[in-house]
């Protein structure tokens, strides 16, 4: 079985744009907590969640949750 690995890839794209927790936030209308809780591991993102971020870094669903490599 594959480690859901969501937390490291939202981290690392929203690093990547250079982005602070807040921002992202701001940007995706997902609360700074939820964030906070996603990349620390604690939860993982809800499918509406998981849409919004696949769209706004441009990236699939399966990438940010670790079950492909690439996007």
């Amino acid at each position: 079985m594959r480690e859901i690995i969501a937390h490291k890839r939202i981290k690392e794209l929203r690093e990547e744009k250079g982005l602070s927790q807040l921002q992202l936030a701001k940007e995706t209308g997902i609360t700074q907590s939820n964030i906070s809780r996603y990349e620390a591991g604690i939860s993982i993102p809800t499918s509406p969640n998981l849409i919004i971020l696949s769209e706004y870094f441009k990236v699939s669903i399966d990438y940010l949750l670790g079950l492909e490599d690439y996007y």
